[in-house]
């Protein structure tokens, strides 16, 4: 499995994420690519490679043609930015995650201001140098093949900062919003080190937040933040790359259990999807009888160590759990990785397991189901033709 390690020392932005990836390897032409397929009338795209506090590094910069005067390309609704990324010219996949980011800034931005998602206007985050960040981001994380995303805590300053609806204590509380469950610290700075952008991005791409997992490294880049920390220290991002030791070696993991005979059962999509979004390994939910006859579940969160603990809190919130047991187990699993195959509606992910016979191709359930449903095809012929093109390679 290839895993990005994000190391947010200095924060995370969206431009700095952007030269993170170009420096740890994705080409400079792909990228350009992804951000004329957007036809966003005169953005150009400046790469250049500073050192910065002696670190060499990539900054990538987005050049808007419009005057700070002129707000039609700045303010924009969700279903203006649905609609732009519809027109453009991307693989599938990347369009539904960088519309799921836009989806839950629009959420928290909506929370902060008291109104609906659809109502939302978004400012900065909508104008085109964060529709490049965005869409970038997530086209160079499939470029680079990486099957999981893994963030560092995030830093969070004081003081204030100039926006839309005027000046706007740090951390923005936009950011606030999106960073609730995950982890977060205190730095004795007066400038803002995570941006909207920025943790609209990790917090739907990451796949849980924590410290560097076991990795065979394979590079590391540095994306250059566009200001100087005012502390002297490098504003910089750092990505590291590299292959997953856990898909094919044992792995210590948590066993998190808990029985349940006065929740409600119709809360497990909605459950089970937040517990895999705060970094759960599997979930499942399994019927049983309790004492006196009554019916209940036991809900099972498979987690990392580091992990554990916000699952734990997710599950006495979202649930009538009143304990919980947890344990520590090995774990083997078979090596893994992600792949992409051509079929009639374009290239689809799959994954690919190395099994003691050989090697088996399961279609992403994800993936199929988006084309199913914008193609109007069955999904069971979607997953018939990556298999069938599997065969063909």
């Amino acid at each position: 499995m290839r895993t990005a390690y994000l190391d947010c020392f200095s924060g995370v932005s969206g431009d700095m994420l952007l030269g993170a990836l170009l420096d740890v390897g994705l080409p400079e032409a792909h990228l350009r690519a992804v951000v004329s397929a957007l036809q966003l009338d005169g953005v150009t795209l400046e790469i250049s490679r500073p050192v910065v506090q002696g670190f060499a590094a990539t900054r990538a910069q987005v050049h808007v043609p419009y005057h700070d005067h002129d707000h039609h390309h700045a303010h924009r609704h969700l279903a203006e930015i649905t609609a732009l990324l519809e027109r453009a010219d991307l693989e599938p996949a990347v369009r539904a995650r960088a519309l799921a980011v836009f989806t839950r800034l629009a959420e928290a931005e909506a929370s902060v201001h008291g109104t609906t998602p659809d109502r939302i206007h978004f400012h900065e985050v909508g104008a085109d140098d964060a529709l490049v960040d965005i869409v970038g981001t997530v086209a160079g994380l499939a470029w680079l093949r990486v099957d999981r995303l893994v963030c560092s805590p995030l830093p969070l300053t004081s003081g204030w900062v100039a926006c839309a609806h005027g000046e706007v204590p740090l951390p923005a509380p936009a950011v606030c919003r999106l960073l609730e469950e995950a982890p977060v610290y205190g730095e004795d700075l007066r400038q803002e080190l995570v941006t909207p952008t920025g943790a609209a991005l990790v917090r739907e791409l990451a796949a849980g937040f924590g410290p560097l997992p076991p990795l065979r490294l394979e590079s590391t880049g540095y994306g250059a933040g566009t200001r100087e920390r005012s502390d002297g220290r490098p504003n910089l991002l750092r990505l590291l790359l590299g292959q997953s030791l856990e898909a094919a070696e044992a792995q210590r993991v948590e066993v998190l259990e808990t029985h349940l005979d006065d929740w409600n059962p119709e809360f497990w999509p909605y459950l089970s999807g937040r517990l895999m979004a705060a970094g759960a390994l599997d979930v499942c939910l399994v019927p049983m009888h309790m004492k006196k006859g009554r019916p209940g579940f036991l809900l099972r969160v498979l987690a990392t160590p580091a992990s554990a603990q916000p699952l734990i809190e997710l599950v006495f919130r979202e649930t009538t759990a009143i304990g919980l047991r947890r344990r520590s187990e090995e774990r083997v699993t078979l090596p893994r990785a992600t792949v992409t195959v051509a079929t009639p509606w374009g290239e689809l992910a799959a994954k690919r397991v190395l099994t003691p016979t050989g090697a088996v191709l399961t279609p992403e359930y994800e993936a199929c189901r988006t084309v199913a449903e914008r193609h109007g095809v069955p999904l069971q012929a979607v997953y018939d033709a990556v298999r069938r093109a599997d065969g063909d390679r």
